[in-house]
């Protein structure tokens, strides 16, 4: 692994006025992340294989592609797709555009926190949220056994604390994950853990639960102590953008069984063009409410990330007019519960003025993040900063860091 300046180039003369909060960085996981403290009795349920030259990751001796590098020994360039602050919205990324990004070597600050801290500081990042990557490919692949899920998701939170540590300088807020496959009872002995080593808010897999009988929404009444706890404790909820296998709903119109592959549609370009639009994110919000889990725990914070800001303004239309035509299915209105608990991370919105003058989302449930090192994501973080002229000074600091940190409860 060599120097940052080596591989790609970075913007490190923007400087802004303000402290600035990035909601969506990643860190690439090392090839022991899953394995180290797994128990024995889940012995080769992880495992590197070489296929055809090129190592590949299997669970359960099922070989994935979902990470086509997963030892990221090289990488796409930060950026590399091509997302700038002059194309919010309009650049597409991978099979979608044809264009390839260009690959690096995997860099320290990749993969270890201070080689990172000093990378942040140099790009002028005061504090970033630090998302997994790899652990986005875990628990559709094994949905069918929970006890491993579990086993699996702990292992990397010990890794993850032993590693990055949960909170680092106060600067890197890593997000330890927490699934409710298993039930109640681990769900809150994980919650225990990660709490009491320090963590902020942890990751929730954005998809019904796959549990012993079926899956289920995480937001039915069943599950209701674990959220008691949440909220007591007063931990975020974090959502990021993952493999949630609604594909498979496309992919039985194909007739095809393999699994999902970021950035590629499988099958007929012509009918993914025309199909019904499938969004793990808007059912997810449509349970919260819907379900009243965020009526029963007003006190929870959601924050769905890297979900392409496209999604906001229809479910914004769909729950103003559930309710204007259904008031009597809901506890409360359903726009005032999303605007009470959740914080949006604006991907690649062009026009987050419109958001909050004529969708009335106001500016402090609004984040910026710039999905680094990640291709899809912005090489030039801070970049973001120039769609937001025009708002109201105020108003771009809150979306620049602001938001984030009173979410967190952080105060300078």
């Amino acid at each position: 692994m060599s120097d940052a300046s080596d591989n790609f180039i970075y913007v490190t003369e923007r400087k802004l006025p303000y402290a600035t909060f990035d909601a969506d960085n990643h860190l690439y996981e090392t090839t022991d992340a899953l394995t180290k403290f797994l128990p024995k009795k889940y012995e080769g349920v992880v495992k590197y294989v070489e296929v055809n030259g090129r190592t590949r990751l299997a669970l359960r001796d099922k070989i994935s592609n979902y990470i086509p590098n997963p030892t990221f020994e090289r990488v796409a360039v930060p950026g590399g797709w091509g997302m700038t602050a002059d194309n919010q919205g309009e650049a597409q990324v991978g099979a979608k555009t044809g264009i390839k990004p260009k690959v690096m070597p995997g860099i320290d600050a990749f993969f270890d926190p201070e080689p990172r801290y000093k990378l942040m500081t140099e790009m002028g990042i005061d504090r970033t949220l630090l998302w997994p990557t790899l652990a986005s490919v875990l628990e559709e692949r094994v949905a069918d056994a929970p006890d491993v899920v579990v086993a699996v998701v702990h292992a990397l939170n010990q890794w993850m604390h032993e590693h990055w540590s949960y909170v680092f300088a106060d600067a890197i807020y890593s997000t330890p994950i927490i699934s409710l496959a298993a039930g109640v009872g681990p769900a809150l002995q994980e919650l225990e853990y990660i709490h009491e080593r320090g963590a902020k808010l942890f990751l929730l897999r954005v998809a019904p639960v796959p549990t012993w009988e079926g899956r289920k929404s995480f937001a039915l009444e069943e599950f209701d102590p674990f959220w008691a706890e949440v909220e007591r404790l007063g931990l975020i909820v974090g959502q990021h953008t993952g493999d949630a296998g609604y594909t498979r709903y496309s992919n039985e119109w194909d007739g095809i069984t393999d699994e999902t592959l970021p950035f590629r549609a499988n099958g007929s370009g012509a009918f993914h063009l025309m199909m019904s639009p499938k969004s793990n994110a808007d059912d997810a919000f449509a349970s919260i409410i819907g379900h009243g889990l965020a009526t029963r725990f007003p006190g929870l914070k959601f924050m769905p990330v890297e979900f392409n800001a496209r999604w906001i303004r229809p479910f914004v239309a769909r729950m103003r007019e559930a309710y204007e035509h259904s008031p009597v299915l809901f506890d409360e209105d359903p726009f005032e519960v999303f605007k009470r608990n959740v914080y949006i991370h604006i991907f690649h919105e062009p026009d987050p003025k419109d958001l909050i003058e004529n969708w009335e989302l106001p500016a402090d449930r609004l984040m910026w993040g710039s999905d680094f090192p990640h291709p899809e994501g912005l090489g030039d973080p801070l970049g973001y900063v120039e769609v937001l002229e025009g708002l109201d000074p105020h108003d771009q600091e809150l979306i620049m860091g602001g938001t984030l940190r009173a979410a967190l409860g952080i105060t300078d």
